[in-house]
């Protein structure tokens, strides 16, 4: 192939480029559309109120979705999950601490407590420990769950894995607590 054909094939590249550009510039002066200032119609959604007068109900209510959402999960499934939590914590009786902190003992565990391990500030200010609710609320989302958390996992949507996978901590401890 000589300079001649590879400047033949250049020119043609380009030629085809700029029909292409010249062509959506022509088509956007023919077919304008002029954007409305204001929409033709507003989408009205209803938002319901789920303050309660009483903060006991709140928390018998709480109760009962973690109790059906324990329900969900199974050890089992548990372990198959904790796999995509396995590349960066281990689950073994004195484990040590990888990425992230080591979870044997993780339930009942007052969060960011591990001595050996440099937690987020955001999880070292945490003031609560490990309950099933607050293992719960983290494993949906943990960057939404505790804002500042160096976790980058996004979370898991399902609540028989998220169920599953407290189970499976759960049970990978000293003194497994009494589940619902």
């Amino acid at each position: 192939m000589d300079s001649f054909e590879i400047n033949k094939i250049v020119a043609a590249i380009l030629l085809v480029a700029l029909l292409v550009i010249g062509i959506g510039k022509v088509s956007n002066i023919i077919f304008y559309v002029e954007k409305p200032e204001k929409p033709s119609y507003v989408v009205e959604v209803e938002q319901v109120a789920t303050n309660s007068t009483e903060p006991a109900s709140e928390t018998t209510e709480q109760k009962i979705d973690i109790d059906a959402l324990m329900a969900m999960g199974d050890i089992a499934t548990g372990e198959k999950v904790f796999k995509k939590c396995a590349a960066c914590h281990s689950i073994i009786k004195g484990g040590k601490n990888n990425i992230g902190p080591a979870l044997y003992n993780v339930v009942g565990r007052r969060v960011g407590s591990i001595s050996d391990y440099k937690y987020s500030k955001a999880l070292s200010e945490y003031d609560k420990n490990w309950t099933i609710e607050e293992l719960n609320g983290y494993l949906i989302k943990p960057a939404k769950w505790i804002k500042g958390t160096k976790m980058a996992f996004a979370g898991l949507r399902k609540e028989k894995d998220r169920a599953s996978v407290i189970k499976y901590l759960n049970q990978n401890t000293d003194n497994p607590l009494q589940l619902p």
